[in-house]
């Protein structure tokens, strides 16, 4: 987890942007979607969930896709938080957990960057979770499993390696990210290496 807190809110508004991030943007889950109501929601707690969503869902709004003023008292209002603004007060616990949790970051005093989607839960995470949620967990990603063919998840894995390696990770930070995933060794070694050799021949000007 990010060691960064949210010691005290010295504003009244924080400017709230988004937080891009090419793989988990295209891997992930909505802050608004079955999975992070059933699995996130148990790590972040409910008032951060809560607090994400409302924040996330600001960026739909006409005008609000590159960000908007947040109104610090009105949101604490409105999520049931009240409005002290001490370190200690809900609506600073819920703040500081988005950043603790990485789901959002503080750049100076007054701007948040907040990831529009959360990547799957890794597996340390998922032990965390109730044994009834781990047990869904689980029959989720084998229906995943019996979902996709082989070659979708191939297909799938070669695309987020790629992706990967254009964000500047090496070949073994790539295959170790794909496990994190849950992908099979096999093919998070070969998507690497795939990827890796496409990434070669796109500089030559083969592919």
């Amino acid at each position: 987890m990010n060691a960064n807190v949210i010691p005290v809110l010295p504003v009244d508004t924080l400017t709230v942007r988004p937080w891009p991030e090419p793989v988990v943007d295209q891997l992930g889950h909505d802050p608004r979607s079955h999975y992070v109501e059933t699995f996130w929601l148990s790590i972040l707690g409910p008032s951060t969930t809560w607090l994400l969503r409302r924040i996330v869902g600001g960026f739909d709004e006409p005008g609000n896709a590159e960000g908007y003023e947040l109104d610090l008292a009105e949101t604490a209002r409105c999520l049931g938080l009240g409005e002290r603004r001490s370190r200690h007060s809900p609506f600073a616990r819920a703040l500081t957990r988005l950043v603790q949790f990485d789901v959002a970051q503080l750049r100076g005093d007054c701007v948040l960057a907040v990831r529009r989607k959360l990547p799957p839960l890794n597996s340390w995470q998922v032990q965390r979770l109730p044994v009834s949620l781990r047990r869904a967990h689980r029959e989720l990603q084998d229906a995943d499993l019996h979902v996709d063919t082989d070659a979708h998840m191939r297909h799938r894995a070669e695309r987020l390696a790629l992706s990967l390696l254009d964000l500047g990770e090496d070949v073994a930070a790539t295959e170790r990210q794909l496990l994190r995933w849950n992908f099979h060794p096999a093919v998070a070694r070969e998507a690497a290496a795939w990827a890796t050799a496409h990434r070669a021949s796109r500089r030559d000007g083969v592919a």
